[in-house]
């Protein structure tokens, strides 16, 4: 095959390719920062990876409670999580060179019981110096083991956009992939919690993500909370122009697995170019259950810029819009 053939991760620039026109080893050297990654269920190993590929902060999503093998999920069990990953977090922050930061909320991928007790608290905790952001949650097709109603999802994004815009900070919102119960064979070999425990989905699989989408849209107005503390998450090429022509909303796309999320650096390239890079911003998603990696965000770096994004424009994505959203000093 000639290589100059456009494959998954090469395509026609449309600049000059000769040698004066090549990105440096400076300008390809670029800082990154992760907004959403499952940091404490990661390996040592997986952490120090972040550091050699040019990691500065990572955002720890507190809550992993829809792993757990029992039924129903309590308060306290959500509780114990945040406060699980805020001791790990100073821990890893002491072990690592890069800023380990903390979200918390109430996923809605498992129905929790007396959910009020922790709308009640989460103020507490988005006031910590650790806690950058509120999340992650959103609506969601299906759940592990214990279904989550609509109406019910809609009350506890509604409520946490609230929190959001009273503590002033960015909500990151979920948004679904496909219909977990028609998942091939494969995905169990990538995801070791694929089995039979999903629920039933309460939303088209077709038209998932966006209707979850317009959902969580709906939810974020309801509430008055400002298109620009809103982040829609694991991002895809259809939903983009509503989120960055018809919104304010900042939009993340999830590139820790393609295989899962089904985005990669190209699709990437392509809304950056349509839309310009003001509210896009890139996160990993990675976590111990499922098939990852932790260089996805350095791989995603170098395939933009081989693409032929900007080096201004790559760093302004992976680094200075999550350094804004998030306030953060790195």
């Amino acid at each position: 095959m000639d290589p100059t053939t456009p494959g998954p991760w090469l395509r026609p620039i449309g600049r000059p390719t000769g040698a004066t026109d090549r990105v440096s080893p400076a300008e390809a050297d670029i800082p990154w920062i992760d907004i959403h990654q499952h940091t404490q269920s990661l390996t040592w190993n997986d952490r120090e990876a972040f550091d050699l590929s040019g990691g500065r902060a990572a955002v720890m999503i507190a809550a992993g409670y829809y792993w757990t093998p029992y039924r129903p999920i309590a308060p306290d069990d959500i509780r114990f999580l945040w406060d699980d990953a805020l001791r790990r977090a100073e821990t890893f922050r002491r072990n690592h060179f890069y800023d380990q930061y903390v979200a918390v909320g109430v996923h809605t991928w498992s129905r929790v019981e007396a959910v009020e007790n922790l709308l009640a608290v989460l103020p507490d905790y988005c006031a910590l110096d650790e806690v950058v952001a509120i999340g992650e949650t959103g609506i969601e097709s299906t759940q592990h083991t214990s279904a989550w109603d609509l109406e019910g999802q809609r009350e506890i994004v509604r409520e946490q956009c609230h929190i959001a815009r009273e503590t002033d900070l960015p909500i990151l919102l979920h948004t679904p992939g496909s219909s977990k119960g028609d998942m091939p064979a494969w995905y169990a070999d990538r995801y070791e919690e694929a089995n039979e425990s999903f629920t039933a989905s309460v939303l088209d699989a077709g038209t998932a993500k966006r209707d979850a989408f317009e959902i969580d849209l709906e939810v974020i107005e309801e509430a008055g909370l400002p298109h620009e503390q809103a982040v829609i998450d694991h991002a895809a090429p259809e939903i983009a122009p509503i989120v960055l022509e018809e919104t304010g909303c900042h939009l993340a796309f999830t590139v820790g697995a393609e295989w899962l999320r089904g985005v990669s650096a190209g699709d990437v390239a392509d809304v950056i170019e349509t839309h310009g890079p003001d509210r896009i911003l890139l996160d990993t998603d990675l976590f111990g259950a499922m098939r990852t990696d932790p260089f996805a965000m350095r791989r995603t770096i170098m395939a933009l810029l081989q693409l032929g994004i900007d080096p201004a424009t790559v760093r302004q994505v992976v680094y200075e819009n999550p350094r804004d959203l998030l306030g953060l000093s790195v």
